[in-house]
């Protein structure tokens, strides 16, 4: 295989980073947000919904636009719509100008998200397939992080126009990059297709189920960071020592998901490391919505959670020729979206129908054991594909 591969999921890595440092803008300046436009906490968590609300309608669209234009071509343009969107967000006085700015920087999000994804299968599809999408995934993690840590000393220093002013300006340098040194693989005819070409019948529901499964696992992390804070302040501490405490979970996926992505590699147990991580992490999830003892849990939590990352992204490299894969992708992450939207929400509901947090974790569990249901669904598909 072509060395350059290391260098290529090292750009790709960076500029998905990007994304995630963009997404996760809104809540690390929560508080800057609502003084600077006098709005409540409801409003923030319209404006942090809003990024990936695009994916709901676009995710498949836009790998049709892959297969058609060809990925570097619509990834380059999911960047100038984030970029687009971020100076928007920086240069506006007004609430509208926020929630437009969002919605653009989100439609961009999703071309990212769904091409970026076929250029890593383009490059890396065969032997080391998930231990190189349990790295590329884990830009997204290492983002947020970057954004909780960075943004609020820049904002500190100058504002919220220079916090979102350095956010837009990295999609730029992203863009940059891309563009200068991205190359398809030899052989790769860079995401396009033959008009003809399409994921239908076997394969199309192998694509949906592979979907389901890495959506059902991202809605129970979603919930556990969204509502883990609050539990833990009903459990006795301050909300900075919950939010802290919550993110060990998003340190330990990183470390452990690339070392989980080269044993799968390394070992072929695939389907078998996938079922263990993500039964592991529901349990501890589970008993994160009774226990006292809430740092050794969410360590424990933290362990788990990365371990099924490499291989739940690699399945939909597993069956997709590079003709498909950008339609491919499109339905997989159509599926993503649409429980990523929809699993936190009705989360939110199961608590305020119970009137009991601890309701939420549960619910999280539920789906992790529901992704593992779906495993044999996309094998039996998969295999008449």
């Amino acid at each position: 295989m072509d060395r350059r591969r290391w260098l290529v999921l090292a750009l790709l890595f960076l500029v998905r980073m990007t994304m995630a440092i963009q997404f996760q803008a809104v809540g690390a300046l929560s508080s800057t947000f609502q003084e600077a436009f006098a709005v409540g906490i409801a409003d923030i968590g319209v404006l942090v919904g809003l990024y990936f609300t695009p994916g709901l309608f676009l995710a498949a669209p836009g790998g049709a636009l892959g297969r058609r234009f060809g990925d570097k071509q619509v990834v380059l343009a999911g960047l100038a719509l984030m970029a687009v969107g971020g100076a928007l967000m920086a240069t506006s006085e007004l609430w509208l100008g926020q929630l437009a700015g969002r919605l653009v920087a989100g439609l961009g999000g999703v071309l990212l998200n769904v091409l970026m994804t076929m250029m890593m299968a383009d490059w890396f599809a065969g032997k080391e397939i998930s231990f190189s999408m349990a790295i590329f995934v884990n830009s997204y993690p290492v983002g947020i992080a970057v954004a909780l840590i960075v943004l609020p000393l820049v904002a500190e220093a100058g504002g919220l126009t220079s916090a979102l002013t350095l956010v837009a300006a990295l999609t730029v340098v992203g863009f940059a990059g891309l563009a200068l040194f991205y190359r398809a693989p030899v052989g790769v005819s860079g995401g396009r297709a033959a008009p003809g070409d399409r994921v239908r019948g076997t394969l199309f529901g192998a694509m949906v189920a592979a979907g389901a499964i890495w959506g059902l696992y991202n809605a129970a992390l979603a919930i556990v960071f969204s509502f883990g804070p609050e539990l833990f302040v009903a459990r006795g501490m301050g909300p900075a020592e919950a939010g802290s405490v919550t993110s060990i979970v998003l340190w330990l996926l990183v470390i452990v998901g690339s070392f989980a992505g080269f044993l799968i590699d390394w070992t072929g147990r695939r389907s078998l490391i996938l079922v263990a991580g993500n039964l592991g992490f529901a349990v501890f999830v589970f008993v994160g919505s009774w226990t006292d003892q809430v740092l050794l849990n969410v360590i424990t939590m933290g362990m788990f959670s990365g371990v099924a990352v490499g291989a739940m992204m690699s399945l939909p490299a597993l069956i997709l020729s590079p003709d498909t894969r950008a339609v491919g992708m499109g339905i997989f992450f159509t599926v993503f979206y649409f429980c990523t939207t929809v699993g936190p929400m009705i989360a939110g509901w199961i608590a305020d129908l119970t009137g009991d947090l601890s309701s939420t974790y549960q619910f999280a569990a539920a789906l992790l054991v529901a992704s593992v249901l779906v495993l044999p669904i996309y094998h039996s598909l998969a295999a008449r594909a």
